[in-house]
């Protein structure tokens, strides 16, 4: 099974749960968790931040294999770019496009 974890609030509380299942799938020992992946968009960018409150649990995910994007379009509308990011985390052009086509490939979809 692979989950897709769709980030788009600003709210710590739901940034921090985002963050622990995807940790949780990691921890998982029936063995059936072949991805998890993180597509964050609007407020929810801020959780991927380099120098963020949750870098180094961004950072501990993505040495697991965790893959995180970042949505472009917010990052364009929130006068960011891919240098505000943790290193590791791809940027993709529409969060809700990558969102959709990781569900098309078979991707649990969960948001906290």
């Amino acid at each position: 099974m692979r989950t897709v974890i769709h980030l788009i609030s600003g709210d710590e509380t739901e940034q921090e749960t985002a963050l622990a299942i995807a940790e949780n799938l990691l921890a998982d020992e029936s063995g059936s968790i072949d991805g998890v992946a993180v597509v964050a968009q609007s407020e929810g960018i801020e959780a991927l931040t380099a120098g963020g409150d949750h870098e180094e649990q961004v950072r501990s995910l993505l040495d697991d294999d965790v893959s995180f994007s970042g949505c472009s379009n917010t990052l364009d509308a929130m006068g960011l770019d891919e240098a505000d990011l943790v290193d590791g985390v791809e940027t993709v052009p529409e969060g809700a496009v990558e969102v959709t086509r990781l569900q098309d490939e078979g991707y649990a979809y969960l948001r906290p």
